[in-house]
């Protein structure tokens, strides 16, 4: 078991709002929760407008015998420094729980480790000479300045570095997982963030999860914000964001009567935003959102098997005939008391929403995701599986491009008044709830500047 130390973590928000503050939170995922939680703690009445039955965003999850699983898969890392700030102030801290992890690379049937340069050595679909340059360009990537690369794409970074031969075999592959046909656009500066985060500058891989699963981060965000007088409402899909004539922010939902707000902190999908403000006193606001921005959706697995594959954390599956990109066994890294006793496994096909695979059935989902799994592990049978189940995500992460830092929406949409901490917005840094919060961490701040 790993200990991470305590003094990494950010410092709490601090700020008061004037009591009267009447605050609206669009979004119930950990974004929303905790710029709702902060708010709350400041003073103000604060609205949480959820559009689904529950809470979590990314973050949901389902009930499996006696414990709460995540329906995508769910980490921390010691570098969180913001997520580990709000654990702390929430009194969760001390329930995390740390492990080294590893990485694997499966290709051709074979699975290689690779976390150290003597794994990377032994990486046979690489020449000799192709893996000394993906050992150096790991090496430079986690010491070079990242100026400068969000202008130009992880292809010719990495070409550059590795060599072509080597991006096509080893770099591509993983980019297309991720980006599907649009691996080619993506700025290197993801690619340098990814992999500063995940292994912080060369040290050994080491991920946390919290006793209870991320559950219990969720209900005791939601416990903190109703302690401090705050309100949320499940099944409340925004539809409408506009301005009144004395300049007060209407919200409208589908079921609820228009209610009137001095200041909304949006941090649901950007793309609902637009629609919801255009054709009203907000509609100029609106057109400051770039609508070129899209995002790339999952489909994604969950295994609940009798036995494990690999000691991996996380393997990339690389092969044309495998319908999913990455196996995550989870069970690495939890403890048993946090799986109901089975060996969790998350199998991810990361697709647009207007993927025809993002529409298949459940049942062909996963008779395509046993069959892969049975090509990878000859020796799986029928009876290993104790139970699967799907989950999809339309909105997960922004289809990057060059530039993106310049195409972002601002925190700041309407000065005074209405906040942005989107999913959009998070880059460069790593899409992951520790990005969130952070980027939560800016919205409010900007709010309490401007009381």
């Amino acid at each position: 078991m790993t200990t991470i130390p305590k003094d990494t973590n950010a410092a709490p928000v601090t700020g008061s709002l004037e009591a009267a503050s009447n605050i609206a939170v669009v979004g119930g995922g950990i974004g929303g929760l905790v710029a709702a939680y902060w708010l709350a703690k400041a003073g103000a009445r604060v609205t949480v407008y959820e559009a689904s039955d529950q809470l979590g965003g990314l973050g949901t999850f389902f009930q499996y015998r006696n414990v709460s699983l995540e329906r995508f898969y769910h980490c921390m890392l010691p570098s969180d420094r913001h997520l580990l700030g709000v654990l702390r102030e929430l009194d969760l801290e001390d329930h995390i729980y740390w492990k080294e992890t590893s990485f694997g690379f499966m290709r051709d049937g074979r699975l290689y480790g690779l976390n150290t340069p003597l794994e990377l050595l032994r990486f046979s679909p690489l020449s000799f000479v192709d893996r000394i340059r993906v050992g150096l360009t790991g090496v430079w990537g986690s010491i070079c300045s990242s100026d400068g690369l969000d202008n130009v794409t992880c292809v010719e970074w990495l070409s550059r570095l590795s060599g072509r031969r080597a991006f096509e075999t080893f770099w591509k592959p993983m980019l297309q997982a991720k980006f599907g046909d649009r691996y080619h656009e993506v700025p290197a500066l993801w690619f340098w963030t990814r992999f500063n985060r995940e292994k912080g500058g060369g040290k050994r891989e080491c991920k946390g999860y919290i006793r209870g699963g991320y559950r219990r981060i969720i209900d005791t965000l939601a416990q903190s914000i109703e302690a401090h007088g705050g309100t949320i409402k499940l099944q409340a899909p925004v539809e409408k964001l506009d301005l009144t004539a004395d300049d007060r922010l209407v919200v409208k939902t589908a079921h609820d009567n228009p209610q009137e707000f001095d200041r909304v902190v949006v941090t649901a999908p950007i793309g609902f935003l637009r629609k919801a403000m255009e054709g009203g006193q907000l509609t100029q606001v609106a057109e400051k959102i770039d609508s070129g921005i899209d995002m790339q959706g999952v489909v994604n697995a969950v295994f609940m098997l009798r036995r494990g594959f690999t000691k991996h954390y996380w393997v990339a599956a690389i092969d044309d005939e495998i319908p999913f990109q990455g196996i995550v066994e989870s069970t690495t890294l939890l403890e048993k008391a946090d799986t109901g006793g089975v060996h969790l496994i998350y199998l991810m096909n990361y697709v647009h929403r207007t993927d025809p695979r993002f529409h298949q059935s459940d049942a062909e989902i996963l008779e395509a995701y046993m069959s892969g799994l049975k090509r990878l592990f000859p020796d799986l049978q029928d009876d290993d599986v104790i139970d699967r189940f799907v989950f999809r995500a339309p909105f997960v992460e922004p289809l990057y491009t060059t530039g993106f830092q310049q195409r972002k929406p601002p925190t700041v949409l309407l000065p005074g008044k209405i906040y942005l901490a989107t999913t959009t917005q998070v880059y460069p840094e790593v899409t992951s709830w520790n990005g969130a919060v952070g980027l939560v961490r800016k919205a409010v701040d900007e709010l309490l500047l401007a009381k």
